[in-house]
């Protein structure tokens, strides 16, 4: 018996945070709007409008960089209490089309529609009305990929930013594979990039004409990864209700750093967010774990248990900062920085993955 195909929507707001404060504040319609610390503080970019995109800002940026590429930007703190609202109204619209939601932020989720609540047979339709509700209930626009599996999806609600949709059906995943640029394909940064290209990779069909052999020759753990998704390799379920471990954010680098007050900066903005996790889920932890991958993909991991419960921001911020001292940061460039707090307090609910294990032979056709 041949198992169902699913049928997969990725939903990612557009501009998420600066599209709401442009939507809240008429004044900053138009303008470029970054979302994030003050230009002369040791903030960084949490998100920025498409304005300020074209001067070369993104997220996770020095807000004093970004103030360099755009002095006439508009400089906006967070208003996560804002964000959360809307966020639960675009999630209320996903219910109700589908109880397999698994959000990723506060702006983005897999939904799969296989079956769903409006009895629609293409996932096509289930995306335009979706995106259609969320515009006319927030003044928001959302951007949808469909497919078959997560890592297409994904890929393909980027495709036609903003307010777009892309269908990607299995009949139509090789070619649009193969015409990827590597640095499209999600786990591949500037480093991995640069090696792929030094190895002829520079595409979906370079990559799938790699054996495993070769990718984990090169690649070591992530060999696997590649070779999966270069042939649209990809089970994992959507899978809305699991208890969470652990809260933690990391962000990759947009180019590999040594200075350490700048790691600081961006562990600072890490600790923040992590901390409003915790008290949004009403929960703490006692033990945080900062994490550093350098710029040839070593990753190291530091620790540090507390009798007391790690609860706030500044917590841990204060411990994050000292493990910093324990790794070769500085000494070596950092692509990449991490916090998490574990061992939970309460149980909550959260999301996790599964293995990619589906060999791509095996599709079969569906309507999406």
């Amino acid at each position: 018996m041949v198992e169902k195909q699913r049928k997969i929507i990725h939903i990612d707001m557009d501009a998420f945070y600066a599209s709401v404060e442009q939507r809240d504040h008429p004044q900053l319609r138009g303008q470029p709007v970054v979302v994030g610390g003050n230009p002369d503080s040791r903030g960084v970019v949490a998100t920025c409008s498409y304005e300020a995109r074209r001067f070369g800002i993104h997220s996770a940026m020095s807000c004093a960089r970004a103030y360099r590429l755009c002095p006439q930007a508009v400089f906006v703190r967070p208003r996560f209490d804002a964000y959360q609202r809307v966020s639960q109204q675009i999630r209320e619209i996903f219910f109700s089309y589908t109880d397999l939601v698994e959000p990723l932020s506060l702006d983005e989720a897999y939904l799969d529609v296989t079956t769903n609540k409006a009895k629609m047979q293409s996932a096509t339709w289930v995306a335009q009305n979706i995106c259609k509700e969320i515009r006319q209930q927030t003044h928001l626009t959302a951007s949808a990929g469909v497919s078959y599996n997560k890592f297409l999806a994904k890929i393909a609600s980027d495709v036609k930013k903003p307010a777009g949709l892309t269908v990607v059906t299995p009949e139509q995943a090789e070619s649009f594979i193969e015409q990827l640029p590597i640095r499209r394909f999600h786990g591949v940064g500037r480093v991995t990039e640069k090696k792929m290209k030094a190895l002829g990779i520079h595409t979906g069909a370079d990559l799938r004409r790699h054996s495993l052999v070769e990718l984990n020759k090169n690649f070591g753990k992530a060999g696997q990864y590649y070779f999966n998704i270069a042939r649209g390799i990809d089970l994992r379920p959507v899978v809305p209700n699991r208890i969470r471990k652990s809260i933690g954010k990391e962000t990759t680098l947009g180019e590999d750093i040594t200075d350490i007050s700048q790691m600081l900066t961006i562990i600072g903005d890490l600790s923040q967010r992590v901390g409003a996790l915790l008290e949004r889920k009403q929960t703490s932890g006692m033990t945080l774990t900062l994490k550093v991958k350098y710029a040839d993909f070593q990753t190291v991991t530091r620790s540090f248990s507390h009798e007391k419960a790690i609860e706030t921001a500044e917590d841990i911020l204060r411990i994050a900062e000292s493990l910093l001292q324990k790794t070769d940061a500085g000494n070596r460039a950092v692509r990449l920085l991490g916090v998490t707090v574990s061992h939970l307090t309460t149980d909550i609910v959260a999301v996790e993955s599964q293995q990619m294990d589906l060999p791509f032979g095996s599709l079969t056709q569906i309507e999406l």
